[in-house]
């Protein structure tokens, strides 16, 4: 609810949570999504932490359908630290070297590739193929446990806004029309979107700032070091 106070304030609209959420309710928007059930105390590995942007990402796939029945795929991946999407990748099936394929332009997007990658256990991330990929390109592929989605909850989270505010609203008649309106979802994720882990801010807006941020200590560092005349 919040988000959409910011946008709605990005967009000149003097308005607070009170009226956001009268319309919203007025407008019948305030739709449930269904809580998952709990399984026992189960808790996920902690995932290793990246401090800035482009160290690490996370990777899966959603599925969903055309409106004649046709099913396609889509990978899905996002930055760990600032949350930007380099690529939404569709295709009817997405077999390890279309994975390596998106990978490559994923990094054409985002300037490099990570560190390393979050991924389960899927045949398209554990087989040869992705695993020569990797290795050729320095990159780790870091498995999480079988049956521990939980684990990659970047990739999850994500997932879950694509399917809530693209995949269930919209009727896609080809893949041509699908990846046109994918692309136009990650651009406007990327750099539009506020994020209520990133301080209500954009990915792109939170990620130059903290380029700028470190920049700027760095500098003050190097004052600090300076010897005295």
């Amino acid at each position: 609810m919040q988000e959409l106070e910011v946008l709605l304030k990005r967009e000149g609209w003097q308005v607070g949570p009170k009226r956001v959420y009268r319309i919203y309710k007025a407008e019948g928007l305030d739709l449930k999504r269904k809580k998952c059930k709990k399984r026992g105390s189960r808790v996920g590995a902690p995932l290793a932490q990246a401090d800035a942007s482009g160290q690490r990402w996370s990777m899966d796939f959603i599925t969903d359908q055309l409106n004649d029945g046709r099913r396609f795929r889509v990978l899905t991946v996002v930055d760990q630290y600032d949350r930007t999407c380099p690529v939404l990748y569709v295709d009817r099936s997405i077999t390890a070297s279309k994975v390596a394929y998106a990978l490559d332009l994923a990094a054409r997007t985002a300037g490099a590739l990570p560190q390393a990658i979050t991924v389960d256990n899927g045949p398209e991330f554990a087989g040869k193929v992705l695993d020569a990929w990797a290795y050729a390109n320095e990159v780790q592929l870091d498995f999480i446990r079988s049956g521990k989605p939980t684990e990659n909850g970047y990739i999850e989270s994500f997932n879950g806004k694509l399917r809530d505010e693209l995949l269930n609203t919209e009727i896609f008649f080809s893949l041509p029309e699908t990846r046109e309106k994918l692309e136009e979802y990650r651009l406007d994720y990327n750099t539009y979107r506020p994020h209520s882990s990133l301080g209500y801010r954009p990915p792109t807006e939170y990620a130059q700032r903290a380029v700028s941020n470190k920049t700027t200590t760095q500098s003050k560092r190097k004052i600090l070091a300076l010897p005295l005349a």
